[in-house]
């Protein structure tokens, strides 16, 4: 399956051992592609088209940020977070949030937004990237990932973007059209530049150690085919036609955990598997997400609010328990951890919750009940480093003890 000539993705197969293509090196286009700070108009945010779907790479030329438009004081909240303001438009999602060190990062979500930080995310400033095409997708940029100055961004409409100077510049790289799915998760991975590990919603894992030149497939079907194998094989739910994922989430031993499109089973897969594993969901509730403590243990949420935790860390454990949180039936959307023993839940309506004992208690956050929107994804990158998005363009920085 060729990538414009130059990169390939190769969809994995069932029937095929797992390859890595590598065509001959083709010099790349060069178009001249700007990225600069959005200019803000009288209503907020003057948008501009990103990177057309055009074949061509287009190199990524950063001007000098404009001066920021007058901003509001963040709002502080409680002595563990404030509401950052944000020059976003009202009904922006935000969707990941990376950073090269403890100062300087980068916010995403939908309508193409990216914003930079230069001050650990007190403040931002907004990012366009302009491409040399005209076709005018909105992009809805899904993750964001640094390993020191390399960076990648992954998003939808199929896109994927490279820097290797901490985000002054962004490369365009082209996908294939017959990629399976959506790049949903990109990581930057540790170790000699160029390396990277991309997920689609339809469980398709691609590793790169040559700056994406080439991929190697790292299972040999995707999820939807594995289902249609394994249908029979007593997962409640599963059938052939919920082969995507709702959520998913990666451990730092490189393991996944993924929830069902529906939420009425999960999957799990660890390097060196061949195919995902469906398993029953622990609960009689559907899920909502899934994730890993910092022992590696897997924790689950279910959208009538409830918390489970498994009592091992085996991947495939089926020891979950039940742990109080008292949601009040709001769903919970995310669970993130500080430390081994600090972590923070949140979810529909503004709701925050926090743990002082690894997960295993939980006591209601009231600072963020007026807070109008949903929270759905807790980020930590140190103790001291750690956010909350939301929809509306919502972003709550934590502000505990040495933040």
């Amino acid at each position: 399956m060729a990538l414009a000539a130059q990169r390939q993705v190769v969809a994995p197969a069932a029937s095929s051992r797992v390859k890595a293509f590598a065509p001959s090196r083709v010099s790349r286009s060069r178009a001249a592609v700007v990225v600069r700070a959005e200019a803000q108009s009288e209503d907020g945010l003057n948008r501009r088209a990103l990177l057309s779907a055009g074949l061509a790479a287009a190199a990524v030329t950063a001007l000098p940020l404009s001066a920021p438009a007058p901003a509001r004081a963040n709002k502080l909240l409680s002595t563990d977070w404030e509401l950052v303001e944000l020059p976003v438009s009202k009904g922006t999602v935000l969707l990941d949030i990376g950073f090269t060190d403890d100062k300087h990062g980068f916010l995403l979500g939908t309508r193409q937004t990216l914003l930079e930080t230069s001050d650990g995310g007190k403040t931002w400033k907004s990012r366009s990237i302009e491409a040399a095409g005209d076709e005018g997708f909105n992009y809805r940029f899904n993750s964001i990932s640094f390993n020191g100055n390399e960076g990648w961004i992954v998003g939808k409409p199929a896109i994927l973007l490279h820097s290797n100077d901490a985000g002054a510049s962004w490369e365009r790289i082209p996908l294939s059209s017959k990629l399976p799915g959506v790049p949903v998760r990109i990581t930057a991975l540790s170790g000699k530049a160029g390396q990277a590990e991309m997920i689609t919603d339809q469980g398709a894992i691609y590793v790169t150690d040559n700056t994406a030149y080439t991929w190697t497939a790292a299972v040999q079907e995707t999820v939807d085919a594995t289902l249609n194998r394994t249908v029979s094989s007593g997962i409640s739910g599963a059938s052939y036609y919920e082969g995507t994922f709702s959520n998913l989430a990666r451990s730092s031993a490189g393991d996944y955990v993924a929830v069902s499109s529906r939420g009425n089973f999960y999957m799990t897969w660890s390097p060196g598997q061949t195919y995902w594993s469906p398993h029953n969901r622990p609960s009689t509730r559907r899920l909502q997400n899934m994730g890993f403590t910092p022992e590696g243990a897997v924790w689950a949420t279910t959208r009538g609010g409830d918390v489970l935790v498994a009592q091992d860390s085996n991947l495939a454990s089926d020891n979950f328990k039940d742990v109080a949180i008292n949601s009040r039936g709001f769903g919970i959307l995310d669970v993130g951890f500080r430390d081994d023993k600090i972590a923070f839940a949140c979810g529909g309506s503004g709701s925050l919750y926090r743990s002082d004992d690894g997960g295993k208690n939980w006591k209601r956050d009231r600072s963020t009940d007026d807070v109008a929107g949903n929270l759905y994804a807790v980020k930590f990158f140190n103790p001291s480093l750690g956010f909350v998005l939301g929809n509306d363009g919502l972003l709550l920085r934590y502000a505990g003890i040495n933040a």
